[in-house]
C-alpha cells in the first residue's frame, strides 16, 4: 500500500465500494486512486449512476470503502469506526446536499447553531447569526424551514456547513432542487465562502459550467475515473 502523502488533503488509493443488491453485490466504485491538494476545488462529473455521489460520501467518511485506503487530512478514514468518523468530521468538514436536511422544528439560526453547540462552541449562536448574514439571511433568523423558499433553505444549509469554518467543503448537487436563478446564487455563495475560509471544495455536479469554475474536473464512468 502506498504511504499517504502528508501535503495532501485527500489521498485515495485503489478505493472500491460494493453494496448488496437484490441480485447480489453491486460494484459502485472500482479502483479509484485520487489525490487532492489543500485549498483546491475539484468537480466530480459523469452520468447518473457513475459513482459521483458515492465517491463524495466515501471521501467524507459518510460511506465506508469496502477496499483500498481513504486518507483525509492525514487520517486513515478506512480504519475509523462510525463514532470516530463523526468526531473527525466535526469542525473539519462541511457538507451540503441536494436536499436541504434542515430540522423542521428549529428556526434558521437554531439549525445552524445546534451543530456548533454540540461541538462545544460557546459562541454558537453568534457564529450562526454571522454565517446566516454571510448568505443574506440575517433578516430570517427566527423563521422555520417551512417559512423559507427552497433557495433560502439551501442558504441555511450552506451557512450550517460553513459556520464551523471547515477545512473541507463537500457539496452534492447543491443546486439540484433549485431554479436557475437561485442555483446560480447558491454556487456564487459556495465559491465565495470556499475562498473566505480557504477550504478544499469537492463538488458533485452535472453542470459543465459549474465544473469549469473548479480547479480540476474528475470524470467518472461505471465507478471508475474515466
Amino acid at each position: 500500500m502506498t504511504t499517504p502523502q502528508p501535503d495532501l488533503m485527500f489521498d485515495l488509493q485503489d478505493v472500491a465500494l460494493s453494496l448488496e443488491g437484490n441480485a447480489g453485490p453491486v460494484n459502485i466504485l472500482r479502483g479509484i486512486t485520487l489525490q487532492v491538494r489543500p485549498g483546491t476545488s475539484v468537480a466530480l462529473t459523469g452520468p447518473s449512476g457513475s459513482g459521483k455521489s458515492s465517491l463524495l460520501m466515501v471521501m467524507g467518511g459518510l460511506e465506508q470503502a469496502t477496499a483500498g485506503r481513504v486518507h483525509a487530512m492525514g487520517h486513515d478514514l478506512s480504519a475509523l469506526g462510525e463514532d470516530a468518523l463523526s468526531r473527525f468530521r466535526q469542525g473539519r468538514m462541511g457538507v451540503v446536499f441536494q436536499s436541504f436536511h434542515l430540522i423542521p422544528t428549529m428556526t434558521a439560526v437554531e439549525n445552524v447553531a445546534t451543530p456548533l453547540e454540540l461541538a462545544g462552541h460557546k459562541d454558537a449562536f453568534a457564529r450562526a447569526e454571522d454565517a446566516l448574514a454571510d448568505v443574506g439571511l440575517g433578516h430570517r433568523l427566527t423563521h422555520y424551514p417551512a417559512q423559507l423558499s427552497g433557495g433560502e433553505q439551501q442558504r441555511v444549509a450552506l451557512a450550517r456547513a460553513c459556520a464551523p469554518r471547515p477545512a473541507i467543503l463537500l457539496a452534492d448537487e447543491p443546486t439540484g432542487n433549485l431554479d436557475s436563478t437561485n442555483g446560480a446564487a447558491i454556487m456564487d455563495l459556495l465559491f465565495a465562502m470556499r475562498d473566505q475560509y480557504g477550504a478544499t471544495l469537492i463538488l458533485v455536479t452535472h453542470d459543465a459550467t459549474l465544473a469549469a469554475r473548479c480547479d480540476r474536473t474528475v470524470q467518472l464512468a461505471d465507478g471508475q475515473i474515466a
